[in-house]
């Protein structure tokens, strides 16, 4: 078994597809705070998303990704991960 260790890649924001059940759970304060911290200190973690249908797909760190949105980012550090079968 090969394991391959996860190395992040810069993706442009614009192609990430939020699903709307997770845009629901947004939080603009958090948003916001959080955009703070990347200003003074840049993105600590990168996003994890996932391909499907031709796109990137969000799975963790709708926070960030609306973070650095608001701040003008046009790309983002991210880790792809594999979907998992049900």
């Amino acid at each position: 078994m090969v394991e391959r260790t996860m190395e992040s890649v810069r993706i442009p924001i614009d192609e990430i597809y939020v699903p709307v059940k997770r845009k629901s759970t947004l939080n603009q304060e958090q948003v916001e705070a959080l955009a703070q911290s990347i200003m003074e200190e840049g993105l600590k973690l990168p996003i994890s998303v996932r391909q499907g249908n031709g796109r990137y797909v969000l799975v963790n760190g709708l926070h960030r990704l609306e973070a650095c949105r608001a701040l003008g980012e046009e790309s983002i550090e991210s880790i792809i991960v594999r979907a998992r079968q049900h």
